[in-house]
Protein backbone atom coordinates (compact mmCIF):
# COMPACT_ATOMS: atom_id res chain seq x y z
CA UNK A 1 0.00 0.00 0.00
CA UNK A 2 1.48 3.31 -1.00
CA UNK A 3 1.96 6.33 1.19
CA UNK A 4 -0.52 8.23 -1.00
CA UNK A 5 -3.19 5.51 -0.68
CA UNK A 6 -2.94 5.58 3.11
CA UNK A 7 -3.20 9.39 3.10
CA UNK A 8 -6.21 9.28 0.77
CA UNK A 9 -8.04 6.80 3.02
CA UNK A 10 -7.11 8.86 6.09
CA UNK A 11 -8.55 12.03 4.59
CA UNK A 12 -11.71 10.34 3.29
CA UNK A 13 -12.39 8.64 6.64
CA UNK A 14 -11.68 11.91 8.48
CA UNK A 15 -14.02 13.87 6.23
CA UNK A 16 -16.76 11.25 6.58
CA UNK A 17 -16.35 11.26 10.37
CA UNK A 18 -17.09 14.99 10.41
CA UNK A 19 -20.08 14.53 8.10
CA UNK A 20 -21.45 11.58 10.10
CA UNK A 21 -20.82 13.39 13.37
CA UNK A 22 -22.79 16.40 12.21
CA UNK A 23 -25.52 14.16 10.81
CA UNK A 24 -25.77 12.35 14.15
CA UNK A 25 -25.75 15.53 16.21
CA UNK A 26 -28.44 17.23 14.15
CA UNK A 27 -30.61 14.97 12.00
CA UNK A 28 -30.37 11.74 13.98
CA UNK A 29 -30.71 13.33 17.40
CA UNK A 30 -34.45 13.58 16.79
CA UNK A 31 -34.98 9.94 15.82
CA UNK A 32 -32.44 7.96 17.88
CA UNK A 33 -32.63 6.97 21.52
CA UNK A 34 -29.84 8.13 23.81
CA UNK A 35 -28.22 4.68 23.68
CA UNK A 36 -28.42 4.55 19.90
CA UNK A 37 -26.94 8.03 19.63
CA UNK A 38 -24.08 7.03 21.97
CA UNK A 39 -23.35 3.99 19.82
CA UNK A 40 -23.39 6.10 16.67
CA UNK A 41 -21.03 8.61 18.29
CA UNK A 42 -18.69 5.75 19.27
CA UNK A 43 -18.47 4.77 15.60
CA UNK A 44 -17.71 8.37 14.63
CA UNK A 45 -15.03 8.76 17.34
CA UNK A 46 -13.23 5.55 16.44
CA UNK A 47 -13.40 6.44 12.77
CA UNK A 48 -11.85 9.86 13.41
CA UNK A 49 -9.18 8.53 15.79
CA UNK A 50 -8.06 5.97 13.26
CA UNK A 51 -8.28 8.40 10.33
CA UNK A 52 -5.73 10.48 12.23
CA UNK A 53 -3.60 7.38 12.74
CA UNK A 54 -3.68 6.71 8.98
CA UNK A 55 -2.60 10.30 8.30
CA UNK A 56 0.18 9.99 10.86
CA UNK A 57 1.40 6.77 9.25
CA UNK A 58 1.14 8.26 5.78
CA UNK A 59 3.11 11.38 6.68
CA UNK A 60 5.77 9.60 8.74
CA UNK A 61 6.48 6.35 6.89
CA UNK A 62 7.90 6.80 3.42
CA UNK A 63 7.23 3.13 2.58
CA UNK A 64 4.47 2.02 4.95
CA UNK A 65 3.84 -1.66 5.54
CA UNK A 66 1.00 -2.81 3.28
CA UNK A 67 -0.67 -4.86 6.01
CA UNK A 68 -0.41 -2.03 8.52
CA UNK A 69 -2.46 0.32 6.34
CA UNK A 70 -4.83 -2.44 5.32
CA UNK A 71 -5.47 -3.42 8.96
CA UNK A 72 -6.50 0.09 9.93
CA UNK A 73 -8.56 0.68 6.78
CA UNK A 74 -10.39 -2.62 7.15
CA UNK A 75 -10.84 -2.09 10.88
CA UNK A 76 -12.35 1.37 10.44
CA UNK A 77 -14.73 0.15 7.79
CA UNK A 78 -15.88 -2.96 9.64
CA UNK A 79 -16.04 -1.39 13.10
CA UNK A 80 -17.55 2.03 12.48
CA UNK A 81 -19.72 1.26 9.47
CA UNK A 82 -21.24 -1.82 11.11
CA UNK A 83 -22.18 0.37 14.09
CA UNK A 84 -23.79 2.90 11.75
CA UNK A 85 -25.75 0.13 10.05
CA UNK A 86 -26.83 -1.44 13.33
CA UNK A 87 -27.99 1.86 14.80
CA UNK A 88 -29.80 3.13 11.72
CA UNK A 89 -31.50 -0.18 10.99
CA UNK A 90 -32.56 -0.49 14.65
CA UNK A 91 -34.02 3.03 14.54
CA UNK A 92 -36.13 1.96 11.55
CA UNK A 93 -37.31 -1.16 13.40
CA UNK A 94 -35.48 -3.56 11.07
CA UNK A 95 -32.22 -4.24 12.88
CA UNK A 96 -29.66 -5.89 10.64
CA UNK A 97 -28.45 -8.42 13.20
CA UNK A 98 -25.86 -9.91 10.85
CA UNK A 99 -23.81 -6.75 11.43
CA UNK A 100 -23.44 -7.52 15.15
CA UNK A 101 -20.51 -9.95 14.77
CA UNK A 102 -18.80 -7.65 12.26
CA UNK A 103 -18.19 -4.89 14.82
CA UNK A 104 -15.80 -6.92 17.03
CA UNK A 105 -14.08 -8.23 13.90
CA UNK A 106 -13.42 -4.62 12.94
CA UNK A 107 -12.11 -3.99 16.45
CA UNK A 108 -9.76 -6.94 16.03
CA UNK A 109 -8.37 -5.44 12.82
CA UNK A 110 -7.80 -2.15 14.66
CA UNK A 111 -5.95 -3.97 17.45
CA UNK A 112 -3.83 -5.80 14.86
CA UNK A 113 -3.06 -2.46 13.24
CA UNK A 114 -1.88 -1.03 16.57
CA UNK A 115 0.27 -4.11 17.21
CA UNK A 116 1.80 -3.83 13.74
CA UNK A 117 2.44 -0.12 14.31
CA UNK A 118 4.25 -0.98 17.55
CA UNK A 119 6.36 -3.53 15.65
CA UNK A 120 7.18 -0.93 12.96
CA UNK A 121 8.23 1.62 15.59
CA UNK A 122 10.40 -0.87 17.48
CA UNK A 123 12.17 -1.74 14.22
CA UNK A 124 12.91 1.84 13.14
Amino acid sequence: MTQQTILIFGTIFGMLAVIFGAFGAHALKKILTDDQLKSFETGVKYQMYHAIVLLTIGFNFEHPNYLLGLSFITGIFLFSFSIYGLVLSDAKGKKMRFLGPITPLGGLFLIIGWAMLLFEIINL
